[in-house]
């Protein structure tokens, strides 16, 4: 639908001031912070894109993402039996059978997630994307995150967008399909727009704002845009596209922040792992540290908590 997008115009004093203003939002205290944190739990797809990963430290992740929250800390919230696990591993593809193995044996069913399509850059021809992804799926990647080509978007290439990432939901086949727009690179919230709005008519699960690899990543503005794009899609269509901030969230206070954003911008329905994921390495350290600390008191020594 060219013409939806042709007609797109965003007013970015007023989305940057909208931005300011969440950021100076109240965060909540005391159970209401825990149950907030661990509801941010379930929606982290926690990560490791290292060129050094090696089946070791993936099997750790994979044994972290069952167990995200000391168990102790869990039975004195009196929440050791809600089957509390992150949202998914997120690996490259050559690690996915790694993970898959791990997750297996350890018995619980969260998905692999693969980064593919030529991640972080896109700058590889499709067929070579397409192979990729294809590849992911065989190894046992239940999610997908590919990455588009920024250079269709900053020459307006809308229908070229569209036909590539239509070409890959395809080879995603059963596979959840989470599309980076790679957002510091665009140029403009109107372009975040329009390439929301081309990803999901291609036929995205979700919409992601970036790789992590970008020097400018998930910020309040590009979220505000990507979430109204969203509500827009559903609006006009009936389809519920999830949405992924990913990159520089590192704390806790932050997770709630987009928790909070995502109640206000899309409604409770989207606090789900089904639609709405949370992209990081290092916060789930943070916000066990927030939870130890509600639970006991006294703040973790570096020995208190498992890596993450």
């Amino acid at each position: 639908e060219l013409g939806w997008i042709s007609k797109v115009h965003v007013n970015r004093p007023a989305v940057v001031r909208h931005a300011e203003q969440i950021k100076k939002w109240r965060t909540v205290k005391g159970n209401w912070q825990a149950a907030w944190l661990l509801k941010a739990v379930t929606c982290i797809d926690l990560t490791t894109l290292s060129g050094d990963d090696t089946p070791s430290n993936v099997h750790r992740l994979c044994f972290k993402a069952k167990h995200p929250i000391r168990e102790d800390l869990l039975k004195a919230l009196d929440m050791h039996d809600k089957g509390i696990t992150v949202g998914a591993v997120c690996v490259y593809p050559a690690r996915v059978t790694d993970a898959v193995n791990a997750l297996k044996a350890a018995g619980c069913n969260i998905p692999v997630a693969a980064v593919a399509a030529g991640f972080p850059s896109g700058q590889t021809p499709l067929e070579t994307k397409l192979a990729e992804i294809k590849l992911a799926v065989e190894y046992g990647a239940r999610e997908i995150d590919i990455v588009i080509s920024r250079s269709l978007v900053l020459t307006g290439q809308w229908e070229g967008l569209y036909e590539e990432l239509r070409q890959c939901r395809e080879a995603c086949g059963e596979a959840h399909m989470k599309t980076i727009l790679a957002t510091g690179e665009l140029g403009s919230l109107a372009n975040v727009y329009k390439a929301s709005m081309i990803a999901m008519m291609a036929g995205s699960d979700f919409i992601k704002t970036s790789t992590g690899k970008e020097v400018e990543n998930a910020t309040f503005p590009v979220g505000v845009v990507m979430m109204r794009a969203i509500k827009e899609f559903y609006w006009q269509t009936g389809n519920k596209v999830g949405f992924k901030p990913a990159g520089g969230i590192r704390t806790a206070k932050e997770a709630i922040t987009w928790l909070m954003l995502v109640k206000e911008e899309l409604g409770v329905e989207w606090l789900t792992p089904e639609l709405f994921r949370l992209g990081a390495s290092s916060l789930l350290e943070d916000i066990e540290k927030q939870i130890f600390y509600h639970v006991t008191g006294s703040y973790a020594l570096q020995h208190d908590l498992a890596m993450a």
